[in-house]
């Protein structure tokens, strides 16, 4: 369990972290500009790195050699994309979350460190954050769903209870209820056709590689 819960804990401390210093309770004590909040996301992301490459070799579901199949692989990559279209027509928040603050590189000054920023940003949501939800989602959540002996469940197997919970959770976890929840159920699907966790996170990475680029080019930061 640890491996699989560990990183998404500490990148999830993080981001409550974030969150907290920007309440209203918390800026008349410690007021914080956006740069320096902004800040957080390469230690986060780069902590959260380090404890799966420490992990590596205890993830013997995620089998790269899976991708050499070629059919589930194109399926794969239509699937992230497809993910990402519905991503940017979905932009649908909870009243009680409100809007995300967003991650504005031209915050930080042009030059180093706004290219330094720009490419941990896209670095972590492309390498790190696909590898570390869909082992902590699709390996570890929805098979604990169906079983506490988790690594006793088939990769894949169907359970109702566990697709819609692990679906919610996964909205719940995101700004964007109806995109996150729209993602959730894809990746589930995509996790019970393929039977493949490596295919999963091919698909998120791709969805995430394609919203950064459409994030930069049209200056959408909210997204980020």
């Amino acid at each position: 369990m640890l491996p699989r819960v560990l990183p998404f804990a500490v990148f999830m401390g993080f981001i409550a972290l974030e969150e907290g210093l920007r309440t209203d309770v918390v800026k008349p004590w410690l007021s914080l500009p956006d740069t320096a909040l902004n800040t957080l996301y390469p230690l986060k992301a780069g902590a959260t790195a380090l404890l799966l490459l420490f992990f590596w070799n205890r993830y013997r579901e995620l089998r790269l050699r899976d991708l050499n199949d070629l059919k589930a692989t194109t399926l794969s990559l239509c699937v992230g994309a497809a993910t990402f279209l519905l991503w940017i027509k979905l932009p649908v928040t909870l009243p009680m979350v409100g809007a995300p603050a967003g991650f504005d590189p031209a915050l930080f000054s042009e030059g180093g460190p706004r290219l330094l920023m720009t490419a941990a940003r896209v670095a972590g949501a492309v390498l790190v954050v696909p590898v570390m939800e869909e082992l902590f989602w699709r390996s570890f959540l929805l098979r604990y769903l169906i079983q506490a002996d988790f690594e006793s469940v088939p990769i894949g197997r169907f359970n109702w209870g566990a697709f819609t919970a692990t679906t919610v959770l996964f909205a719940l976890e995101h700004h964007f209820f109806l995109a996150g929840l729209a993602a959730g159920a894809a990746y589930n699907i995509l996790l019970y056709r393929t039977r493949s966790i490596a295919h999963c996170v091919l698909a998120h990475a791709v969805t995430n590689m394609a919203l950064a680029c459409y994030v930069l080019g049209t200056g959408r930061w909210y997204f980020w």
